[in-house]
Formats: C-alpha cells, sequence, structure tokens
C-alpha cells in the first residue's frame, strides 16, 4: 500500500504505518459493477467480458478511527465524539476509575495490612504454645506418676490457652473485617453496576449493526447470534474485513465475486499469524455473519435419498481400497492412514478410519480408536478390535510409553540447523483452543496445557518430530509459531500457507501389543 493509493496526507500515512506495523488484518472484495452504477470503487481492472473493481478493508480500527480513506467504512460508526457509544463509555470509564480509587485507598490498604499482621500475630502466639507444651517433661522414676499428672494438666491449660487466643484473634479481626466488608461492598456494588452498563451499551452496539445479505434483507448481530452456541456475539463481532466489505458492496449494489484476507505486520504472541500471508474467516466471530450475509435463495435440484444412499455406499467401497494395512492380529491393526482422510467420522458424510475398520472388522467391539492424526496428517495409526486392548493402549498413551515419530517438510530452509543435525531440540509452548476460531490452537502461558515437541533437524526443510504431549495440533502450532521454529510445515493451510497437501506424516510407531506384552515397531516412509 502507498499513501497515495489511499489519498493520505504525509502526517497520516507515518501514524496508519506505525499502527499496522504491529499486526493488523487486511481484506479485498472482488466486485462487478452494474452497468447503471455511477460509482467507481477503489480499483479498476478489465476481463475479456466485464469490468472488474475491487474494495479494501481493515479489522477493527487504525488509530481508533473506522474512516481512513481509501478504505469501506465500518459497517456502523459508533466512535463519533458526543455520541451515544462515546458518553456511555466515558460513564463506564469514570466507574473503573473510582473501583480502582476505592480498591488503593490509604483507609482500605491500612485495613487488609492490619488484618494480615493479626493472622501472623496469631500464628506466631499458637507456635509458642505449641512449643511449651512440646516441652513439657514425662514421667520417669520414682515420681513419674506426680510428673505425668502435671504434665496433663499443663497440657490442657495449655490447649485451653490455644483455643482462647484463637478466639481473641478472631474477635479482633473479625472487627477489622466487618469494616473492611463495607468497603468491598461498596466496590461490589460498582462493579456490578459497571457489568450491567456494560452489557446494556454492548446490547445497544449489536442492535445497530444491521447486516444485509443477498437479497437486501436486514438483521442485526443480536438475532444472528440468537441461534448459534454463543447466543450473543462476542466482542468486535461486525468489525472484521469480511462483513464491512460485504455490506459496502450491497449498499451499493455491487456485485461479489471473490474475497481474501491477509494479514500485514508483526505476528501476534498467541495466535499464528504470518505477514502477507492469506487467512480464512474465523469461525465463532464471522462465520454465523457471513452465514446470512452470503445466504442466497435455493436454486438447483436436491440430491435424492436413494442417489444419496447409493453414493454413501460407493465411498464406503472406495475406503477398503484406500488404507494400507500393516499389521492385524485378532486384537489391534496397524494401518497407514492417506492424507485427507478424517481419523473419526465429522460433521459430512466424508469416510474416515473408524469407518474403514467398522466395516472391515464387523465382530470388533469397543471404540476401536485409540488416537487419531488430523484429517491432512498421513501416517501410522493402530486400531484396538476388542475394548480390553483399547483400554490397555489407551493407559500406554495416557502413561507416554508410546513412541511416536513425524517427519515434516517446513515452509524454508533453516541453514542454522545445519549446525544441529542429529541434535533434538525442545519446544515447550502451552496450547488452548481458541473458542472463537475453532480448530484453530493458540499458544497460551497462563491457561494452555503444558506441549512438548522434541525437534531433529534432518537437513534442509526437513525435520522429524518427536511430540512428548499429544495436544490439538502441536506440531503443527510448534512448528508455526514466532516462538518455536517460525517456520510453518509446508501446506499448513491454518497455519502457514495452503499447499497441495500437509507435508506431515506419522511415520514411526512404537508400543507394547495389548496381550502380549511385545514390543511392536511399525515403520512407514513418507512419500515426499
Amino acid at each position: 500500500m502507498r499513501n497515495e493509493e489511499c489519498g493520505m496526507r504525509n502526517e497520516d500515512w507515518a501514524a496508519f504505518r506505525e499502527e499496522i506495523h504491529h499486526g493488523k488484518m487486511f481484506g479485498v472484495l472482488v466486485v462487478e459493477t452494474p452497468p447503471s452504477s455511477s460509482l467507481i470503487p477503489h480499483s479498476t481492472f478489465h476481463t475479456p467480458h466485464s469490468t472488474l473493481h475491487y474494495l479494501a478493508a481493515y479489522s477493527g480500527q487504525v488509530c481508533g478511527r473506522s474512516d481512513w480513506e481509501g478504505f469501506v467504512p465500518a459497517v456502523f460508526d459508533y466512535l463519533q465524539e458526543d455520541g451515544y457509544f462515546k458518553t456511555h463509555e466515558a460513564e463506564i470509564t469514570a466507574l473503573n476509575k473510582r473501583i480502582e480509587r476505592l480498591s488503593n485507598n490509604d483507609a482500605r490498604m491500612e485495613l487488609k495490612e492490619r488484618i494480615a499482621q493479626l493472622q501472623q500475630e496469631m500464628e506466631i502466639a499458637i507456635a509458642a504454645l505449641k512449643e511449651r507444651k512440646t516441652a513439657l517433661p514425662t514421667g520417669q522414676g520414682v515420681h513419674a506418676e506426680e510428673i505425668e499428672a502435671e504434665r496433663i494438666r499443663q497440657s490442657q491449660f495449655l490447649n485451653a490457652e490455644i483455643r482462647r487466643t484463637k478466639k481473641q484473634f478472631a474477635a479482633r479481626t473479625e472487627e477489622l473485617n466487618v469494616r473492611l466488608q463495607v468497603l468491598d461492598e461498596e466496590i461490589a456494588q460498582l462493579k456490578r453496576e459497571r457489568r450491567s452498563q456494560s452489557d446494556a451499551l454492548q446490547r445497544w452496539l449489536f442492535s445497530h449493526f444491521e447486516m444485509l445479505n443477498a437479497q437486501g434483507e436486514k438483521k442485526n448481530l443480536l438475532d444472528i447470534f440468537a441461534d448459534t452456541v454463543f447466543k450473543l456475539p462476542p466482542a468486535g463481532a461486525g468489525e472484521c474485513c469480511e462483513p464491512k466489505l460485504l455490506q459496502y458492496a450491497y449498499q451499493h449494489n455491487l456485485k461479489p465475486l471473490c474475497m481474501a484476507m491477509f494479514w500485514y505486520g508483526e505476528s501476534p504472541k498467541a495466535e499464528i499469524r504470518h505477514h502477507l500471508h492469506y487467512y480464512p474467516a474465523c469461525s465463532g466471530k464471522c462465520k454465523p455473519i457471513l452465514t446470512w450475509m452470503l445466504q442466497r435463495e435455493e436454486r438447483g435440484e436436491r440430491i435424492e435419498e436413494r442417489e444419496y444412499q447409493l453414493q454413501k455406499e460407493e465411498r464406503g467401497e472406495r475406503i477398503e481400497e484406500s488404507i494400507p494395512i500393516l499389521y492385524e492380529d485378532e486384537y489391534i491393526m496397524v494401518v497407514d492412514k492417506p492424507a485427507g482422510m478424517l481419523s473419526v467420522p465429522g460433521k459430512t458424510d466424508e469416510p474416515s478410519v473408524l469407518d474403514f475398520a467398522k466395516r472391515h472388522c464387523p465382530d470388533a467391539s469397543g471404540p476401536m480408536m485409540v488416537h487419531r492424526l488430523d484429517q491432512v496428517t498421513s501416517g501410522l495409526l493402530v486400531i484396538a478390535k476388542t475394548e480390553e486392548a483399547y483400554h490397555h493402549l489407551q493407559q500406554q498413551f495416557l502413561r507416554r510409553e508410546v513412541k511416536k515419530r513425524y517427519v515434516a517438510l517446513l515452509t524454508a530452509p533453516s541453514p542454522f540447523w545445519e549446525s544441529r543435525r542429529g541434535l533434538p531440540s525442545p519446544i515447550s509452548l502451552p496450547l488452548r483452543p481458541d473458542p472463537l476460531n475453532r480448530p484453530y490452537q493458540v499458544v497460551d502461558q497462563v491457561h494452555g496445557k503444558p506441549a512438548v515437541t522434541l525437534v531433529e533437524p534432518l537437513g534442509g526443510n526437513r525435520v522429524a518430530l518427536y511430540p512428548q504431549t499429544g495436544r490439538t495440533h502441536q506440531l503443527r502450532v510448534h512448528c508455526a509459531h514466532p516462538d518455536g521454529l517460525g517456520n510453518p510445515i509446508l501446506g499448513d493451510e491454518l497455519y502457514g500457507q495452503k499447499g497441495e497437501r500437509l507435508f506431515l506424516h506419522a511415520e514411526s510407531l512404537q508400543f507394547n501389543h495389548p496381550k502380549t506384552g511385545e514390543l511392536m515397531r511399525f515403520q512407514s516412509p513418507a512419500d515426499f
């Protein structure tokens, strides 16, 4: 982007560039204008059959603004000074400041300090009494009975003294807690008021985001999200590139043809975003909105139920031909899953390894699938044919006794690794799901679950990966994240760039046979 393309002054362009350098999602929508339209979008280019244009957008705001020249405006501009949103936002900010002042005022901090001090004094006093009790002499020799009787009497006295001490300190602490509670209740009331005002302001905001669809109908965000698992729109809903671009196109009678979003600038710490890489719309925040906005009248014929069932049966027959079986006995089966096949059935009717296992082993019992591979990952899977074998293998996975080795091709070669060839290095980045953008995983040092991978450079852009834990997308995130290898696996459309396939293959699997205890080793060299 150049400032002359966006019509910005040099000083504005400098501020714009400074902010987006820290990371921002941009989008482009290619549109076709009707013959009668006098609107000229941001750029024009010609094809053999029509004149096309493109629109540009950015997610959220840049420098607190939604109106930068050269980009489509916000669906609903709520940032006007002295407007409804800014006025009520200022009231919530004032509440925040009051809560902060009350939380940190001298009287409250002094009470908390005095309560902590009393607790410490009580612990010291009780420890001294217990020490006196421990030091009491025990009865020995000629006067043993008298000494023992005196020890019991003193012990009872000290026990009573401990109870009295606790009671005295509890009374003094209670008096301070009552005074502290008065202050805390005022803070709690202000927090309840803040929550109420914040919720009301959010609902007001979402009710004013009225999204158009391809048929010219309107629906606000509250109604769009009412039928989703979220029930309410998440913060920032309606402010991403995709809704902005489509809204502008529909408002100006432009025909959307294709759209793409890309990340510009530094990668964030949690989620994986690479400079100038393209990314799909997030599932939690944008998917419900886009489902509504892209809604069109149904056209075409539906597949008849009988025909659909025949297609399903044909898919099932093709499954049996597509999965090589490396080993099988009456307890287990080891297969080589091809890339692109699900491990277990998903929301669609795509064939899965479990479908194959049930068809191939109709008498098998139990859940069968002990572990899984991502749909786009190829390689070795062990399947249990009995419930006993399933639980035995599952325990081996839980105890981390199963050894797995993956091989991957990374997006770019890393010369630095040549000197470390044959020396596995650990990557430890805790992971958790992104609830608003499943199935993506994000790095979270506070709430993430431990995830450890050993990486062995094999030369060029080829590496061996040894997962020490089994988190979802662990290998893919550890390769792509800047605090990991910072080098996505080739063909990773979630954390890198889409390609002909994900070049990740589970080539080695080692475990103990669930019945005989024999050490089982399997190899499946990658075909890349």
